[in-house]
This record gives structure tokens, C-alpha cells and sequence, in this order.
């Protein structure tokens, strides 16, 4: 015997819930635009460093000297309290090149030194009385002995530069870290929610980003972006406090229930690649 009512019951009520988890689905994405437009005002999406090859230094050296440059390098050795050495067989045949902290910000190696650092800064001849005076430096002489008049990178920006495997298989590693992720975007959540990928069909997870801002650029599903950003992990009661989103209670069990155990990368700027 078919039961027409009943199954038209259940129908009805499974559209009914269907249709309130959408609704509330739409509300929560618009809450979380409208909050981020008022909380953080300004342009999320900057415009891509031109990363610049240790070769081209090792070959160019005169030419980069007082110029700002992006690297992207594994480091070889710390130096002192602040600096390290990356290193390119080129380079001053095989010399490592050294890299000073002049950030204001402390910065320590990465734990698996197999995670890319990217530094942002400029070429410098190391002499040490004029790096110390021209960035309010107190370089310690003593560890610089062997780097004295040769080519240094005086930092103004450092991050770490993982793979997005590296992060998704240990992210306790990058947690409270300054990072430059790259990627496709795999989905987009909302204007400021979206996930990446490195573009592989089977088995890949994706990194949680959200956007301190709606980007004022069309990002699109697909597109290859690098994020700039702090690794987390998605706390809402963390995230909201450290980063004064106001989000209500409502928000916040809809942010716990789709994100909450996941890692999540803050984005400060988004750019393409």
C-alpha cells in the first residue's frame, strides 16, 4: 500500500529543512561581509612580488646593490640573534649569502628546514657601522666576522613560505606564523571565506582562508593566488577576539560547526599569480 500523505509529509519537510539551511547558510556569508567591510576598511588584494632568482643576484650582484628585492629560499644557518645564511652554488661560489633581520619583528627559523623562507629587502655591501646607523641596528660584529663586505640582504619583511601540504600535514608547526601560501582556489565560500588547493584531482585537502576584508578584485574559483596571512587554528572565540570581528552567537555555532578543528589561514593580502 503507498502511503501518498505520508511520503508528501516527509517531502515537505525536507524541502522545509533544506530550504532553512540555505537561508541561514545566506544569512551567515552576508554577516560576515557586512562585518568585515565595517570592521577592516581597505584593499585586501596587492599586487604580486616579483621574486627575484639567487642566480640573477650571484650574476647581476653590482647591479641589485641598494635595491629592494624578493627571495624565496631555504635557509642554511643562523647567525647570531637575528640573521641567517641561504645559500645558491653560484653564488660567490657557494657562499652563503646572509639575510639581517630589519623587520622590527623577531623571526626564528622554520622547525623543518626543508620550509622556504621568503624575504623581502634590500641588497647591501655589509658594512656593518653603516647597516647598523641607516636601520637602527645593533648587529652583534663577532658573528658577521666571514660575511664583512659582501652582499647581504638587510630584511624589511620576512615570512615563511610552505606548501600547502606541508601545512595541512603538520600545522602545528606554522601556528601563530607569518606565511605566503600559494594555490588554486578551490572553492569560495563567501567573499571573505574561500579554500586552496595545490590543484590535484584525488585526495588533496583544502586550507581554510579567511579574509580579514572582501577582496576589492574578483577572485575566482580556479584562480592561482598567493595568500599572506597567519596560520591558525579555527577557533571562533580566538579568532573574533584577536582579530575584533563582532561576530554574534548565531555566527559563531555556524563558524564552529563548518570550520571549527580545521586550520585556518587570516588573510592580510591576497594577490594573483
Amino acid at each position: 500500500m503507498f502511503n501518498f500523505g505520508r511520503d508528501n509529509v516527509k517531502s515537505n519537510t525536507s524541502r522545509s529543512a533544506s530550504l532553512l539551511h540555505g537561508l541561514r547558510q545566506a544569512w551567515l556569508l552576508i554577516f560576515l561581509v557586512i562585518m568585515a567591510m565595517f570592521i577592516r576598511g581597505g584593499n585586501l588584494f596587492g599586487e604580486s612580488p616579483n621574486v627575484t632568482n639567487l642566480t640573477e643576484i650571484a650574476d647581476n650582484t653590482d647591479e641589485f646593490m641598494g635595491k629592494a628585492v624578493t627571495i624565496k629560499s631555504e635557509a642554511t644557518a643562523k647567525i647570531g640573534q637575528s640573521s641567517f645564511t641561504i645559500n645558491n652554488q653560484k653564488f660567490l661560489a657557494g657562499q652563503p649569502l646572509v639575510v639581517i633581520n630589519a623587520s622590527g619583528k623577531p623571526f626564528d627559523l622554520p622547525p623543518n628546514q626543508n620550509t622556504p623562507i621568503q624575504v623581502t629587502g634590500e641588497v647591501r655591501n655589509l658594512v656593518i657601522p653603516e647597516i647598523e646607523r641607516e636601520y637602527n641596528l645593533n648587529i652583534q660584529d663577532e658573528y658577521y666576522k666571514d660575511y664583512v663586505n659582501q652582499p647581504a640582504i638587510i630584511a624589511r619583511h620576512l615570512a615563511l613560505a610552505p606548501q600547502l601540504t606541508q601545512i595541512n600535514q603538520s600545522p602545528e608547526q606554522y601556528y601563530g606564523r607569518q606565511v605566503v601560501v600559494t594555490g588554486k582556489v578551490a572553492n569560495i565560500n563567501s567573499p571573505v571565506l574561500l579554500t586552496l588547493n595545490e590543484g590535484q584531482l584525488f585526495g588533496e585537502q583544502d586550507l581554510v582562508v579567511l579574509l580579514k576584508t572582501p577582496a576589492t578584485v574578483a577572485i575566482n574559483q580556479g584562480q592561482g593566488v598567493s595568500v599572506v596571512g597567519e596560520v591558525r587554528p579555527f577557533v571562533v572565540a580566538d579568532i573574533a577576539r584577536d582579530y575584533n570581528f563582532t561576530w554574534d552567537e548565531n555566527v559563531r555555532r555556524q563558524l564552529e560547526v563548518e570550520y571549527g578543528n580545521k586550520t585556518v589561514l587570516i588573510a592580510d593580502t591576497v594577490y594573483p599569480y
